[in-house]
């Protein structure tokens, strides 16, 4: 189900329907237009010469050809003229017909280019927001995994003022020089910690002045007393949310086959950025996403720039996985979902 941001090369993409930023005539032409003509071979122009174009706003579909993929979705995506010609609403229909089409044809995989932000001229930052807005609300509705494939990263552009005040919020917060050091999140969670953990000479001092137990316990007395499992404590967070299990999964843009697989066994270990997604789409304070990351044997530390991004979000209460995909695709670290 998951949207995933990309660098890539979208006519190298191996999935269903790769859709083409076509013009009206659908006959070729540049940017990705070019490319995905030229990756099809002439099979392609013969099989749109035969459709006999598209308006703008719509979308039609050919076989792949030569590409990696079933199908190629052509769709038209407006020329920006300064935003008073309904530039908006066209662009976000390119992505509404072209996912119906998709829906259509079953296809479980589509991958986009930023349609109409190379030579149409539309703002990056405002085609990327119609781009996320279009596609999210869609896998609200349908299990799909969609790509937006952006060639290099100065295609892609997210606000200037985000960008800012996450980079100051990683200046005043991320620590690189002690990169062996216990995170301070660590010692306040001493009797959590895995067995075999070590402890650096900064956080023996916080284990001194403890009295030792009043009588020794075996290890199944330990075993039998296990605290609640990450799985255990996701679904119960869940139902205290009052959300159903498939807007938790969708809104964490998890997959359903994963969710399936965490409710399906209690003792499933989840990666972190699987872990931060459903914090994110559960709207959970720093504490509780501290508890939750616990549970599967994690913490955030600030010595790591991409936790450094996700509990800057949570700090400030916004909690769009996709934004926030946004903001790690920029700083070239891990997304989640």
């Amino acid at each position: 189900m998951p949207l995933i941001i990309e660098r890539n090369d979208i006519t190298k993409m191996h999935c269903d329907a790769v859709v083409n930023a076509a013009n009206k005539s659908l006959r070729g032409g540049g940017g990705v237009d070019g490319a995905i003509h030229r990756a099809a071979g002439p099979r392609l122009y013969e099989a749109c010469a035969k459709i006999g174009g598209c308006p703008t706003g719509q979308a039609k579909v050919t076989e792949g050809f030569d590409m990696p993929c079933r199908y190629i979705i052509h769709t038209v995506g407006p020329i920006w003229l300064g935003g008073a010609y309904q530039e908006a609403e066209l662009l976000a229909s390119c992505y509404r017909e072209s996912l119906r089409l998709a829906a259509e044809l079953a296809c479980e995989s589509v991958a986009f280019p930023l349609i109409s932000s190379g030579a149409f001229g539309y703002p990056k930052e405002e085609a990327l927001h119609i781009a996320v807005s279009e596609i999210s609300a869609f896998l609200m509705q349908h299990d799909m995994t969609v790509y937006i494939v952006v060639y290099d990263r100065e295609g892609f552009r997210i606000s200037k003022k985000l960008m800012n005040d996450v980079t100051e919020y990683i200046d005043e917060h991320y620590v690189d020089e002690h990169p062996n050091e216990r995170n301070s999140l660590f010692l306040a969670y001493d009797n959590a910690l895995p067995l075999g953990s070590a402890l650096t000479e900064k956080a023996k001092p916080a284990m001194a002045g403890r009295s030792a137990p009043a009588r020794k316990e075996s290890l199944d007395d330990l075993l039998n007393c296990l605290d609640e499992s990450f799985s255990e404590m996701l679904l119960r967070k869940i139902d205290e949310k009052g959300m159903t299990d498939a807007q938790c999964y969708k809104k964490a843009n998890i997959d359903r086959k994963l969710f399936s697989k965490i409710r399906g066994n209690k003792l499933y270990k989840p990666s972190k950025p699987t872990v931060l997604a459903f914090a994110i789409a559960l709207e959970l304070s720093l504490d509780e996403t501290n508890e939750l990351l616990l549970k599967a044997g994690f913490a955030l530390s600030h010595s790591n720039k991409f936790d450094v991004i996700v509990e800057y979000f949570i700090r400030n209460g916004r909690y769009d996985v996709f934004e926030i995909n946004e903001v790690l695709f920029s700083f070239d670290q891990l997304m989640l979902g």
